[in-house]
């Protein structure tokens, strides 16, 4: 039975082969809808006008860790089905279904080691029912939709500054709650949302927002709840209940390009008692001589409102060599450059976090994203520099091979040596290869490398050794929209 959908998915393609493409995938791989469905004005037309938009994905990855015998090889084959009813009085309902099935390797004892490729998979299922599939009902909701604004209501997709869907692999990572945009303002978006719950991309369930699984009586209850790479380890669903804080999150994100060629963004998100962030993010588009010379700056504040002398400064609960243990305070400037010329473009990375507390981010939208951020990577600990550049060049788009892209990023991060519970300084080299197909214009590939050259003797303020964080990784993805 495990396998039911992709069956259906796979007979729903050949029945439709022909069909004009309704979505499509941007360069982040996030679904883009070409084909909405119409205002109707009675109940059947409501259902029967709906939308099926249908997606087969493949996953595979290839890990080889530098200093152990834990390398491993996992592919999940799956998709989705969303359907989207026609808009009655304006209001529409959206359910989409999305499944992941191993069909790589099956190790048990892997489970906590599978890295990046764990998003194929659920971690709990595997190691307490041997199950190594995923099928979720991700998206759930009801919305009202007009010219100038939308409102959802269940469980969605979200796209912010700090919290993001990051479909870059099998399953979004979707949210539950209660999301509003309005446009009502020229060349103005804002965007609030209340949240209460949140589904990564490995779960099967949704789960806390903001609290890791510590339940006494269940070894594997760490995986219960959010225990994404970048959540903070000491703030456990015991401490929260004991202090009967819940974990939700309030967020208004504001967008204007009211000034040519400059785009602005301000965020604000708290989740009371616990954390609140501000966020800034400018671009300013020039050109000149044939190019296009684009300045980026970011800046994020995060602010301790109790959650630091719950869980404590670092994220993995070692707080050797932090300023101040219990604060959670933290602040990250970034800054890039991007140099675009016809088919070819150059960006110069840079990002700096204060030597303070660590980011407490786990809801996908990376702090250092589209500056200083390569695959698989996390540099917003406290007190940690990184420098990246990025190449990427259109083969299409310079007439040479027809839809070939490929993109080039290396970075050197330099984390604090002194700091236990941070990472040991490192080089991380990476290549992404996509091809589109013409003659299937809904049919995407995508290969990507990932070389990291770790230190392998760096020595912490309390002795110490940090682990090398060497290792190769290789993913390759197919898509496949209908």
């Amino acid at each position: 039975m495990r396998f039911i959908l992709i069956a259906f998915i796979l007979t729903h393609t050949i029945l439709n082969a022909t069909t004009a493409i309704k979505h499509k995938l941007n360069c982040n791989m996030t679904v883009k809808y070409k084909k909405r469905p119409k205002n109707v004005d009675n109940l059947s037309d409501f259902i029967n006008e709906g939308i099926f938009y249908s997606r087969i994905r493949l996953n595979s990855f290839k890990f080889d860790n530098i200093d152990d015998n834990k390398d491993f090889f996992i592919a999940g084959l799956g998709g989705s089905l969303v359907y989207k009813s026609a808009y009655l009085n304006r209001i529409g309902l959206t359910a989409g279904l999305y499944t992941s099935q191993n069909i790589g390797d099956k190790k048990q004892d892997l489970a906590s080691d599978y890295h990046s490729a764990k998003d194929v998979l659920n971690r709990y299922d595997v190691v307490t029912d041997d199950k190594f599939g995923i099928t979720s009902l991700a998206q759930l909701y009801a919305e009202y939709r007009t010219s100038k604004n939308q409102l959802k209501i269940g469980h969605f997709l979200l796209e912010t500054m700090i919290a993001k869907s990051n479909d870059t692999k099998m399953i979004p990572n979707t949210f539950e709650g209660i999301y509003y945009k309005n446009l009502s303002i020229p060349k103005t978006s804002i965007k609030t949302a209340f949240l209460q719950k949140q589904k990564l991309r490995d779960h099967t369930h949704f789960h806390h927002i903001l609290a890791y699984g510590d339940d006494a009586t269940d070894s594997y209850s760490k995986w219960t709840q959010n225990d994404d790479g970048a959540m903070h380890r000491g703030l456990t669903l015991s401490k929260l209940k004991a202090k009967n804080i819940k974990d939700e999150m309030y967020l208004m994100e504001v967008k204007n390009t009211t000034v040519d060629n400059l785009t602005l963004k301000l965020n604000y998100t708290e989740l009371p008692d616990l954390l609140s962030y501000a966020i800034f993010d400018a671009k300013y588009k020039i050109n000149t001589n044939g190019f296009m010379i684009i300045p980026a700056l970011h800046y994020m504040q995060q602010f301790d409102n109790g959650a630091g002398t719950i869980g404590g400064a670092n994220l993995k609960n070692n707080t050797v060599a932090y300023t101040n243990a219990d604060s959670l305070s933290a602040t990250l400037v970034a800054g890039r450059l991007d140099i675009v010329k016809n088919a070819s473009s150059l960006r110069l990375g840079y990002s700096k976090t204060a030597d303070k507390g660590d980011f407490v981010t786990p809801w996908r939208a990376f702090p250092t994203a589209g500056y200083t951020r390569t695959m698989g990577q996390t540099n917003w600990y406290a007190n940690t520099e990184s420098y990246m550049i990025r190449m990427d060049y259109d083969f299409s788009k310079a007439k040479l091979l027809p839809g070939w892209r490929a993109m080039m990023r290396y970075a050197i991060q330099d984390f604090d040596d002194n700091k236990a519970g941070v990472q040991a300084d490192n080089r991380v080299l990476t290549f992404d290869i996509v091809k589109h197909f013409k003659s299937i214009p809904n049919f995407r590939t995508k290969l990507r490398a990932a070389f990291v050259n770790g230190d392998k003797n760096t020595i912490a303020k309390d002795n110490s050794i940090k682990a090398d964080p060497s290792y190769n990784e290789l993913r390759l993805e197919f898509n496949y929209l209908f």
